[in-house]
């Protein structure tokens, strides 16, 4: 199974077209219907859909702490500060990670960007 990814909703649209001009399989919360949902529920459905959370949101450090602390089961959630990464870097790693990560690489981790 190939790594699938979950774009938070703050991404940057340029994001999400480069990695799906390199054929990496990407949707968007606002495509899922989940724009403004609380960031818990954004983990949970990322799971549910067997996605890698893509975010620029620190909350989600905390959450992902939070969720490794109690057992709970994620998918895994890649972040990146925005202003330590460039939009072509985002998309040089995302794609990356995708080659090269199973999803059980990804399962209960957090991976930061840049690489």
């Amino acid at each position: 199974m190939t790594l699938a990814f979950y774009m938070d909703e703050h991404i940057h649209k340029s994001i999400t077209i480069g990695l799906r001009q390199r054929g990496i399989d990407v949707i968007t919360v606002q495509e899922d219907n989940y724009t403004g949902k609380a960031d818990p529920i954004i983990l949970e459905r990322a799971t549910e859909l067997q996605r890698v959370i893509f975010t620029q949101d620190e909350d989600f450090l905390v959450l992902a702490n939070r969720f490794q602390a109690q057992g709970i089961y994620f998918t895994g959630v890649i972040f990146a500060h925005q202003q330590d990464v460039t939009v072509g870097n985002c998309i040089r790693d995302l794609e990356l990670i995708a080659q090269v990560c199973e999803p059980q690489d990804c399962m209960n981790c957090v991976q930061y960007l840049p690489l």
